[in-house]
């Protein structure tokens, strides 16, 4: 049921602006951490890579507007954008951030496994899996090889998100959602190295994560591995555990160059 308008209010007493939803949503592909891209086909910053994203139509909410711009503008199905689990990350809205009108952002991000191709659509001339550090924010691995920034406030956006994500992996299991059902802790390690940007030590990395509850579990049974040294390495699966306690936090002043 609507609300009704209190009487004596002026809607046109304030200065319109309009609201947008941008998503900055990452994968792991071929070892290596991934940020989707769309190039735009319109003006402002026509030919420009940008992070996917609209307009928010009058009867949606941001969550819907962010589902529907990323299956028309990268190709996604509906289903694939519907099933994705996005988290806000904030909301960008000085005044300036876009040349036409005054426009506030709800920015999302996610980071998901086992994402298909994308392809362009909507205003979006073309859609790619971008790799870091091609796309990579300020701060992360690789930056000064960065070819181009994106369009409009969208680097801003990208390293609020990248630094979202590696916090998630600090305090939840999803890296275990990037490894076979059946893993050694070297790929596990490998997940949080991709995504962080930094090289861990292997045994401080392997007792972490043996001692924090319900995050892997031993395969038992089951034929052993070799490791990159020639060592076998034992299999383990996905623990019950969703959240991790204590947390696995990222080692400081190792940062790759």
């Amino acid at each position: 049921m609507s609300a009704t308008r209190p009487e004596g209010y002026d809607p046109y007493a304030f200065e319109p602006f309009a609201v947008t939803v941008d998503l900055a949503v990452f994968t792991v592909r071929e070892g290596r951490l991934h940020v989707l891209l769309v190039e735009r086909g319109q003006e402002p910053y026509q030919g420009a890579w940008a992070l996917p994203g609209g307009f928010l139509l009058p009867r949606e909410s941001a969550e819907t507007a962010a589902r529907r711009e990323l299956a028309e503008e990268t190709g996604l199905s509906e289903r694939t954008a519907a099933d994705l689990h996005l988290e806000q990350l904030r909301t960008y809205s000085e005044p300036d951030r876009d040349p036409r009108m005054r426009v506030v952002s709800v920015a999302y991000t996610a980071l998901v496994p086992d994402l298909p191709e994308p392809r362009g659509g909507g205003d979006a001339a073309h859609a790619r899996w971008t790799p870091l550090p091609a796309a990579a924010p300020p701060g992360a691995p690789g930056r000064d090889r960065r070819p181009a920034p994106l369009a409009f406030d969208h680097d801003r956006i990208l390293a609020d998100a990248y630094d979202r994500i590696g916090a998630k992996l600090e305090y939840t299991c999803l890296a275990t959602a990037f490894c076979p059902p059946r893993f050694t802790l070297g790929e596990l390690q490998q997940v949080y190295e991709t995504v962080w940007g930094v090289e861990l030590d292997r045994p401080n990395f392997r007792r972490k994560v043996l001692a924090t509850p319900g995050f892997v579990e031993a395969v038992e049974g089951e034929p052993r591995r070799t490791g990159g040294r020639g060592k076998p390495a034992a299999l383990y699966r996905a623990g019950a555990a969703s959240v991790l306690h204590p947390p696995l936090l990222r080692p400081e002043g190792r940062q790759q160059t």
